[in-house]
């Protein structure tokens, strides 16, 4: 049962001051998470959310800059296409972080969360029952990473249109289906839906990239049910998520911790690592285990890493994903994933 409530705010219109508001000062504009349809020529709206992680900002600088394009924003052409836009994590953005203290992370209580019960579960809930009334054509989530990452696109299931509309942010895309209870696999109960991680916050490429993204996407009059051709995209499965347990301290380079992980370890990001590569050092005498949990939950950490000579190895052929250097990040989060490569064709629904 829900403790608690949390008002979602609905407009039919942008409120003044939205299309400039820096994201510490987006509660001027936004008293919380809010949910604002804007009309087009074509009915079916696109929906973009942004700001699921307070700190993550390419989301709502792109849109900014999307709507001064046209007359939502002061332009003078009217959208080619409806859009619905969410704004989540407000109180988050104000503070320039993730997520506040004693909130569950925006992008892990949507529909089909491991978890349930809180305003925030209640609130996802809200907002996919409006979509679904509006019959939605699409669905782009707008993330940053913390780590060296190049941009990509992540899809929850091997259907075609999903290809196809990850394949038009770039050619890799990754296909996940833990953790639940994020956003895009809520969506595609409703319609193609992909996440776009646009490298880390702040950066111009990544603005860039994700307005031209959602200006293409709002210039769609469908999503061919057509799997790209081999050789199109590089396609990549995450098989397992890294996590370093709460009683295990870490740091980075030569910091006085139980694991000392190399000090540029996030450069090894979609790279496949042989069998012995070092993530880091292990204090003498110390029980220290990095674990990985597969889709099922099981820890499998015990296959894909080993304990050398003091060292923290790769133990089979590997690529990690989103290894961050960031140590609240990984707190809250997590260290990083490992991924292992598809073909590109017969995707399946």
């Amino acid at each position: 049962m829900d403790t608690g409530a949390i008002e979602l705010g609905v407009l039919d219109r942008l409120p003044p001051g939205f299309v400039g508001a820096e994201p510490a000062a987006l509660h001027r504009v936004l008293p919380g998470p809010t949910l604002i349809h804007l009309p087009g020529r074509r009915r079916r709206p696109l929906f973009v959310s942004v700001l699921l992680h307070g700190n993550e900002d390419t989301g709502l600088h792109a849109v900014q800059r999307l709507l001064r394009r046209y007359a939502p924003g002061g332009g003078a052409r009217m959208l080619p296409r409806a859009l619905s836009l969410f704004v989540g994590n407000v109180a988050a953005a104000r503070a320039g972080v993730r997520r506040l203290p004693g909130q569950p992370d925006y992008n892990r209580v949507w529909p089909g969360a491991d978890d349930d019960g809180t305003p925030e579960h209640a609130l996802m809930r809200r907002v996919l029952a409006e979509m679904r009334v509006r019959d939605v054509f699409a669905s782009v989530d707008v993330h940053n990473n913390t780590g060296l990452n190049p941009h990509y696109a992540c899809i929850n299931r091997r259907d075609s249109r999903f290809l196809r509309l990850a394949s038009l942010f770039g050619r890799t895309v990754v296909y996940f289906t833990t953790p639940r209870g994020v956003q895009a696999a809520a969506f595609a109960g409703l319609c193609p839906a992909v996440t776009l991680e646009c490298g880390q916050p702040g950066r111009s490429h990544g603005i860039e990239h994700a307005l031209e993204y959602l200006d293409a996407c709002l210039h769609l009059s469908e999503l061919p049910d057509r799997a790209p051709a081999p050789g199109e995209i590089d396609l990549f499965h995450t098989v397992a998520v890294m996590k370093v347990p709460e009683e295990v301290s870490f740091g980075f380079g030569d910091a006085d911790a139980d694991l000392r992980l190399v000090e540029d370890l996030d450069r090894l990001n979609f790279r496949e690592l042989p069998p012995g590569t070092c993530l880091g050092r292990v204090r003498p005498g110390s029980r220290v285990r990095i674990v990985a949990y597969d889709d099922r939950g099981r820890d499998v950490g015990g296959r894909f890493f080993a304990e050398v000579d003091g060292e923290l190895r790769v133990a089979v052929p590997v690529m990690p994903s989103m290894l961050s250097r960031d140590p609240r990040a990984i707190r809250q989060d997590c260290l990083g994933y490992l991924m292992e490569r598809l073909p590109p064709v017969g995707a399946t629904r």
